[in-house]
């Protein structure tokens, strides 16, 4: 019994030892912003303790998140898989794990790390039970066993959208100084919200400062790697939430201790920068490396430092799918230099009304220039219906992002190159945003959408990628092979060929008008809703009328459920005054119904609420949404 107490014992020793041996990783995040930072080279930027950090460490000079708002940003790096893949995308949705799959903190226990999230989570993934060891206002690496090394987030909310539009307010920044990106108005309400965005991302470099010093204290910084990154880009609109530079490119500094600058980047040296690309899902896999673990071949990153670091990667790929109760789908692309977006939902505007984002004076102002028709043409990009199927940017010529080359002749081959780029991806990370959010969720259903999309049969990835990009193209020459999708065994290529009907207008739904009627009675409810969404757009009279009957049966989230009900809602209320005759329905209507996670809560009641303002559900019945605090963004 004594010989079994000192075995055990011995393995005990053995094991810290072991976990001595590795360094502590801290990771330090801030919300919404992007390298409007000293060490970026901003001189209008406050951010002395991030500088400090660079002037000892090493930054990024192209670092992007993969999405531009959080939520599928940190299940991007929680999981190493692209939210794309995972099934994640979209605002605040929840799937399940992968099969066989573990999230990074999984890996960092197993290893004998104390791992700690201070404190959001916010992942679309459902996350195991006890990932942390604590995740919560309170914790903290100083809770660890003595000896056993650490990983630990402390996420500052300091420079959050909410932030910036947050008043009173004492300015620092002054708004004359600002520089106002091509794509803003110049007005008073745009410098003042520039403004206090800079004096918010000083508050965050702060809240970083703290959390360095504290490291500093407690005599851990020889043995402490740093990583201090933002989320996407600012908070300001056509930054936040759109994918293109503006909304993904963050910055990124890292710092290795002499004593473990073996495990750093080849390029590492202090005061340094970097040209390599990297993305946030290159962080677990990063992570695994530096702590010695080979990165898994599933995880879809590629490891900058420790051992397992790989050769640098030639593109960076970004993402947008539904915002809230918005629905969109666009994918981007960057080699460094040039920005490629393919927008697949080319008949909404970038700036589809995100309430949440309409609570910033910016938006508002912004808005209202565009409709009294004072913006210029690179501001009015934002607001445009259609908006361009393709779009090309320079960085070195054009940093705003206003100059659209993809029908530039002389920037042809960069366009096909990126185009090329992009797709390979697509195909290999098996992307389900081309199925309609239901219709993912349907397939799935036992599963998760990652390991649904690798059955064939349930997801024939090519066909449905080619009708997508058949009916989103613009090209007035698609009209029989559109028809031809609408006749699919597929409903996810018949959702498309009907989708490209009503993107190609007035004229293309007229012409086709039996088809989309017969549409109306498809088995798929996102096929009817389309359908619906042509003819009342273009239609009348009987059209109208049979559209609004469908939509009518539609809405209900208590009858269809949460997902049918806001594709519908959706397109009820882009129909406005036409979709009168549904709003008495509709101000009475139980706003509650089965729904994949509690997190869809608000969509519904707030769809309704923008179609009749004065909806009254029946008594004890749902709930009206909540005005976005903080965290809802």
């Amino acid at each position: 019994m004594k010989s079994l107490s000192t075995l055990f014992i011995a393995v005990a020793l053995n094991s810290t030892l072991l976990a001595a041996e590795k360094p502590n990783i801290l990771w330090i995040t801030s919300e919404d912003h992007g390298p409007e930072m000293g060490c970026y080279g901003d001189k209008l930027a406050r951010t002395p303790n991030v500088d400090a950090l660079a002037a000892k460490g090493m930054i990024f000079k192209k670092a992007w998140s993969v999405a531009p708002v959080c939520a599928p940003a940190r299940t991007t790096i929680i999981s190493g898989i692209y939210p794309s893949s995972s099934g994640g995308t979209h605002m605040r949705s929840m799937v399940a794990m992968p099969a066989g799959k573990k999230m990074y903190p999984e890996f960092l226990r197993e290893a004998g790390y104390y791992c700690t999230n201070h404190s959001k989570t916010d992942y679309n993934l459902k996350e195991p039970k006890d990932l942390w060891d604590e995740s919560s206002g309170k914790a903290n690496w100083k809770s660890r066993a003595k000896g056993q090394p650490f990983f630990a987030i402390f996420n500052s909310t300091k420079s959050h959208e909410s932030q910036i539009r947050k008043r009173p307010h004492t300015q620092v920044t002054k708004p004359a100084d600002v520089r106002i990106p091509a794509y803003h108005p110049d007005t008073p309400e745009v410098r003042e919200d520039w403004a206090q965005y800079y004096d918010q991302v000083s508050e965050a470099d702060a809240d970083a400062g703290k959390q360095l010093k504290e490291v500093e204290a407690a005599g851990l910084a020889d043995d402490t790697i740093v990583f201090y990154y933002g989320d996407h880009g600012s908070g300001m609109p056509r930054s936040k939430r759109w994918p293109s530079n503006s909304g993904l490119h963050v910055p990124m500094v890292i710092y290795f201790p002499p004593k473990w600058q073996h495990l750093a980047p080849k390029e590492y040296s202090a005061g340094g920068k970097s040209d390599r690309m990297v993305s946030f899902i290159d962080l677990a896999p990063t992570l695994l490396s530096i702590v010695g673990l080979k990165p898994p071949d599933w995880m879809q990153g590629h490891a900058f430092a420790g051992p397992h670091q790989t050769e640098p990667q030639p593109f960076l790929y970004g993402e947008r799918g539904r915002m809230d109760e918005r629905m969109d789908l666009v994918r981007s692309v960057t080699d460094g230099r040039y920005v490629y977006l393919r927008n697949y939902y080319p008949h909404v505007s970038q700036a589809q009304k995100v309430a949440y984002q309409f609570e910033t004076p910016t938006t508002r102002v912004w808005n209202s220039l565009f409709n009294q028709k004072k913006t210029s043409p690179a501001q009015s990009i934002f607001w445009q219906v259609p908006k361009a199927s393709e779009e090309l940017y320079d960085l070195e010529s054009d940093r705003d992002e206003v100059h659209n080359l993809a029908q530039s002749p002389e920037h042809r081959a960069v366009l096909e190159k990126l185009r090329s780029a992009l797709k390979t991806h697509l195909t290999e990370v098996r992307d389900v945003g081309f199925l309609p959010e239901l219709e993912m969720h349907n397939r799935s259903q036992g599963s998760s959408p990652y390991d649904m999309a690798r059955d064939a049969a349930k997801y024939p990835f090519e066909r449905i990628v080619a009708a997508a990009d058949l009916a989103s193209n613009l090209n007035s020459d698609a009209m029989p092979e559109l028809l031809k999708l609408m006749g699919d065994a597929d409903p996810a290529v018949r959702f498309w060929g009907t989708l490209g009907l009503h993107i190609r207008g007035e004229a293309a739904v007229k012409s086709n008008q039996a088809f989309l009627i017969k549409s109306l009675t498809d088995d798929s409810a996102s096929v009817r809703i389309a359908a619906a969404q042509a003819l009342g757009t273009y239609g009348d009279g009987d059209a109208l009328a049979s559209s609004l009957e469908t939509l009518g049966k539609l809405a209900s989230p208590e009858a269809n459920g949460v997902l049918t009900s806001m594709a519908a809602l959706a397109v009820i209320e882009a129909l406005g005054t036409k979709a009168k005759p549904l709003h008495s329905i509709l101000a009475t209507m139980n706003p509650s119904g089965a729904s994949p996670d509690q997190r869809y809560g608000s969509y519904v009641p707030r769809l309704i609420q923008n179609i009749v303002p004065d909806a009254t559900p029946p008594k004890g019945k749902g709930r009206k949404a909540k005005k976005n605090p903080t965290a809802a963004q």
